[in-house]
């Protein structure tokens, strides 16, 4: 993890009283908002960013969205590889929220106060919102198969552009953050059984292949949460590509299978979850594929993908708390998780006897 030489950490609620007092002030001149009402949104557990919605009266669908960032652990260089990307999807085609420039004409802004270093981007306001902001209801006479073939369509979309993108400034690569040396630097010693099947998925994912095909930029995070719905067609836009690296393909894929069970996981027969997730993937696969092709060796590693992707919940859990100063500890969701790990139960454990409809993805607490 990259931490900015001599940098002073600082928390969440301190720069959102320094963006009272000064920052806004500063922005809004940077970045031509004045005029605008700036409206803080709460953060959610894990925000690694302050974000506002900027919005002038009358202008309706010209909102904004502001973000400040200021953990130490990025550069400049990592804030601008993000930018640079969404902007060249936007240019490409992709349904994206676009970068907006400051008057300066710099898609990322830095400024420096007392010592605290921040990065700040301003998008354009998605159209649409948030499947839960719905009440997790689709669209009006749409069948709900339509919201899983778009998921897929756009991604694809979104991929398909990627296999052209040659960076200026590059993010970082899958294996830069996981390696073993990070693993064992941030998962407490007690769990040295997670450390050892972690690092074994390591060691199998080293043998995949990285062809342009298969390997590129990736969002990392593609799920309900990061894109808004635009209810009156079906049309998605993706945003937050804060952890946007270069991946393979089917890691946003396997993303994608995971945040499917929710349309399911109170069902108690494991046959028919089996039934619905294979009918709600097919329907994801035919928009991926209507955009961009995949192998169907790479299909195939859907389970170990998955398995990735629980490393990424895994290693996100324990940044957070570190990131807050707290002491580590296991919930009943991340203990759920690392009993998966553990165990090598394959597909999230939604098959297995481990799961309970009762309590979706929990397991009883670990004692770490």
């Amino acid at each position: 993890m990259f931490v900015r030489k001599g940098a002073i950490v600082i928390n969440y609620n301190e720069v959102v009283a320094i963006g009272d007092t000064y920052l806004l002030t500063v922005v809004s001149e940077l970045f031509g908002l004045e005029g605008y009402e700036i409206q803080l949104i709460p953060a959610h557990d894990g925000g690694r960013n302050v974000v506002y919605t900027c919005e002038k009266e009358g202008e309706g669908e010209g909102a904004k969205i502001l973000r400040i960032a200021f953990l130490p652990d990025r550069s400049r260089e990592d804030f601008l590889g993000e930018v640079e990307y969404i902007r060249y999807l936007f240019e490409h085609g992709g349904s994206v929220s676009d970068v907006i420039s400051s008057k300066k004409g710099n898609l990322l802004e830095e400024i420096t106060y007392n010592n605290h270093t921040f990065f700040v981007c301003l998008f354009e306001k998605a159209k649409g919102k948030l499947l839960v902001e719905n009440n997790y209801r689709y669209r009006e006479d749409a069948p709900i198969t339509e919201y899983y073939y778009n998921c897929g369509k756009v991604l694809g979309q979104l991929h398909q552009i990627s296999k052209s993108y040659t960076p200026v400034h590059r993010r970082h690569s899958f294996f830069d953050k996981y390696n073993a040396d990070y693993i064992d630097k941030l998962i407490p010693n007690k769990l040295s059984l997670l450390k050892e099947k972690l690092v074994e998925l390591l060691n199998t994912l080293e043998g995949l292949d990285r062809d342009r095909e298969s390997f590129g930029m990736i969002h990392f995070d593609y799920n309900d949460g990061n894109y808004s719905i635009d209810f009156d067609n079906g049309q998605i836009t993706v945003y937050d590509f804060d952890n946007s690296c270069f991946g393979w393909y089917m890691f946003d894929l396997a993303g994608l299978w995971t945040s499917g069970v929710g349309w399911i996981q109170f069902e108690p027969d494991a046959g028919k979850r089996k039934k619905f997730m294979d009918d709600y993937f097919e329907t994801v696969l035919a928009g991926y594929r209507s955009e961009t092709k995949i192998e169907d060796s790479m299909l195939d590693k859907l389970p170990l993908l998955i398995q990735a992707n629980f490393m990424e919940n895994i290693v996100d859990a324990f940044e957070v708390m570190q990131n807050n100063g707290e002491e580590p500890e296991c919930d009943e969701v991340l203990s759920y998780l690392i009993k998966c790990m553990e165990d090598d139960i394959p597909f999230k454990g939604f098959f297995d006897k481990i799961y309970s409809c009762e309590e979706p993805f929990e397991y009883e607490k670990r004692d770490i």
